[in-house]
């Protein structure tokens, strides 16, 4: 017997098991990787294969693989390094596509993703790269919505993405939609939450997602819950250790991480994970890894 799968469901990826944070700022630019089980444990460094770097971005594609692109490290650029099914980091691509920015990143589709918005040497963009399910990066597709810097993404809807939050001359709270087929809508209308940058952003409970973190001028733990049908909700108060430019990812099939992030007077690898509710939870006691800020993570396998 066949299963029934009723109309307009929306089957699970493959992956999301396990995840991954990678590169960052620990002082300069690192390259360093750190696994995240399916339990949600973070391993111990990797060490760092490509060019070191940080403020790039990262997600998933082909189901159960990962890419990390763009980014800066004395200057701004498009490489991007592919991540297998087991979490092997690949050396830099040779043929990379795409304007050289500081940007963030999403899946769609199912087993595609997307680059986005962010800033270059001319100033904030909302140009954005497709990811091909074979982690080929095209050329860029001409920018919707409101051109800014140091927001987030997530997939949620279980193929669909969402670009958060950023400033573009101020903080705000603007999100745009990415359908299932990789098309970036306009501003959203109705925007709810704390305007602020450098939040970080995951899916959580197989179609739903979740904003965390970031900077108003002062470090904030707050988080907002993304719909299944991409409706952003109003704060959720704090919970852990206040602190921006850190990255998220799921992992388990349903749950999601924070990890790592600039704190007043530095940077932590403290970390706080997210259940299949959406409900974080208080820092973990035991946190491995080089403390750095300004990175990012996705899933894989």
């Amino acid at each position: 017997m066949f299963p029934i799968i009723p109309a307009n469901s929306v089957a699970a990826a493959s992956g999301n098991d396990e995840g991954i944070f990678g590169y960052g700022h620990d002082g300069g630019g690192a390259s360093m990787s750190n696994l995240v089980s399916n339990a949600g444990v973070v391993a111990t460094d990797t060490a760092g294969v490509g060019t070191a770097r940080y403020l790039l971005g990262a997600c998933e594609y082909g189901g159960d693989k990962g890419i990390f692109g763009f980014g800066q490290n004395g200057g701004d650029t498009a490489i991007t390094n592919l991540v297998s099914n087991t979490g092997v980091v690949a050396s830099d691509q040779a043929a990379v596509t795409g304007t050289v920015r500081k940007t963030r990143a999403c899946s769609y589709g199912g087993d595609k993703g997307i680059f986005g918005f962010g800033q270059y040497s001319g100033g904030e963009t909302a140009v954005t790269n497709l990811v091909s399910n074979a982690g080929v990066v095209a050329t860029d597709t001409t920018g919707v919505g409101t051109p800014r810097k140091q927001m987030d993404a997530c997939e949620y809807g279980g193929d669909k993405g969402i670009f958060g939050f950023g400033q573009n001359g101020g903080l705000n709270a603007i999100t745009n939609l990415v359908s299932n087929a990789g098309v970036v809508a306009s501003d959203q209308a109705a925007v709810t939450g704390t305007a602020r940058d450098e939040p970080s952003a995951c899916s959580y409970g197989g179609d739903k997602g979740i904003f965390g973190y970031g900077n108003t001028g002062s470090k904030v733990s707050m988080t907002n819950l993304v719909s299944n049908a991409g409706v952003v909700a109003s704060d959720v108060t704090g919970v852990g250790t206040a602190r921006n430019s850190l990255a998220a990812t799921q992992y388990g099939g349903d749950k999601g991480i924070f990890g790592f992030g600039l704190i007043s007077g530095g940077r932590t690898a403290v970390t706080n994970l997210v259940s299949n509710a959406g409900v974080v939870a208080s820092d973990q006691a035991a946190v491995t890894g080089t403390a750095r800020g300004y990175i990012v993570a996705c899933s894989f396998n």
